[in-house]
């Protein structure tokens, strides 16, 4: 009997990654359970039905065949568009190549900048899939710690440490999921300084730009020496509500990146449906209206989750500058996340993501999403608080 390769059983390491909350919760929801779900980043309304009736426009023409692996031509430049203004650096639409959502040009920039056995540094906390997705690329992830006490800022000095003669990337996401934090100015110049110092390559996920509320989005591209060694991975699914769309694209930092790029899709994906392409094109046509609309509800979301669990006197809560979660540190009270977020799904029906889940920095830390109707998210966070201020470990 053949054997599988040890490199696709490595991929997801580890028994339970923090989902198995979120099963359990949809177990207990199958047997007549209600239960509110805060575990995941998708949004609970429908994509805005000028994009579906694009869809619909192009199925109904018949643009069902094989898609651009590039990406059609007026998409990419629609991306460009957009990108130049949020990247703070001139993009060009050749070096723009559409993707199946943000997760698979996070993968095409690791297998593009990573030679099997090469590190690659990610800064915690960090979106559930970095790490697995080094490993798939052949790469070693190599985390690095934050503290909630700095913000969740990085250290350079820490990061500096973490460098060694097989390191070729660094992995980081401003706005960041799952804590909310915009890295300043000075983090990412600290960030930039080692890309250069040490020659690396910089993968800088920026999927939650649109959705900033205190501050603003800095890309890392826009820093002198950077713009030639950085991939940006963007997508539509958090900023446009279309997640189930698969509707992302990298930014490569030049023309044999992208044509690099273009030869891993050829050999997987062979590129995003037209229609979907088309969907694409005429969400960005529509400026930043439908962005500004969705970030705002979650701004106001934001802020009634943020109240609500102020109520509790034993709650520490990292009020986000960005993104559609809340990070709630429980370490005063509850160091095992993952026992609190069981048991507060069983008492209460509300489901929650363990904080170690994104990496050991927010151990003792529970995230929820703002994705459920504002009655439901205040009810939930209601039950939150209630549940922190009568918790005992014992």
């Amino acid at each position: 009997m053949p054997t599988l390769s040890p490199r696709i059983q490595t991929i997801v390491t580890g028994d339970d990654d923090g989902w198995g909350v979120q099963g359990r919760a949809q177990a207990m929801a199958r047997e007549g359970r209600e239960i509110i779900l805060l575990t995941m980043g998708d949004h609970d309304f429908p994509t805005a039905k000028p994009i579906r009736e694009a869809c619909a426009a192009a199925l109904a023409t018949g643009r069902t065949g094989y898609g651009s692996i590039h990406g059609i031509a007026p998409l990419r430049k629609n991306i460009a568009r957009r990108g130049t203004a949020v990247h703070g650096v001139e993009i060009d639409p050749d070096l723009v190549v559409v993707s199946m959502g943000g997760q698979a040009a996070l993968f095409a920039a690791a297998f593009a900048a990573l030679d099997p056995g090469d590190e690659a540094i990610v800064i915690e906390p960090y979106y559930a899939t970095y790490e697995q997705t080094i490993r798939a690329a052949g790469g070693l992830p190599v985390t690095v710690t934050t503290s909630a006490d700095r913000h969740f800022q990085p250290d350079p000095d820490t990061l500096r440490a973490a460098i060694t003669p097989r390191t070729r990337m660094i992995l980081c996401n401003s706005p960041n999921n799952p804590s909310g934090v915009v890295y300043t100015r000075e983090t990412l110049e600290g960030i930039a300084a080692l890309c250069i110092e040490h020659d690396l390559w910089l993968v800088s996920d920026e999927v939650y730009h649109s959705q900033v509320y205190d501050g603003a989005h800095l890309s890392p591209a826009s820093l002198p020496g950077m713009r030639e060694r950085t991939f940006i991975v963007d997508s539509m699914s958090k900023s446009h509500a279309m997640t189930g769309w698969r509707s992302g694209w990298l930014i490569c930092p030049n023309a044999r990146a992208a044509a690099g790029v273009m030869d891993l899709f050829l050999t997987s994906a062979y590129g995003v449906a037209p229609f979907i392409q088309l969907a694409m094109r005429a969400a960005l046509a529509g400026g930043k209206g439908p962005e500004y609309e969705i970030a705002e509800k979650y701004r106001f979301r934001r802020d009634r989750a943020v109240e609500t669990l102020a109520a509790s006197t034993r709650l520490t809560v990292l009020a986000p500058e960005a993104a559609m979660y809340v990070l709630i540190d429980l370490r005063a009270i509850a160091p095992d996340a993952e026992r609190f977020a069981y048991a507060l799904l069983e008492e209460t029906g509300v489901a929650v993501m363990p904080g170690d889940s994104f990496g050991a920095s927010t151990t003792g830390h529970i995230r929820i999403s703002l994705t459920a109707p504002e009655e439901k998210l205040v009810e939930a966070c209601t039950l939150i608080a209630g549940f922190a201020d009568n918790w005992s470990e014992t």
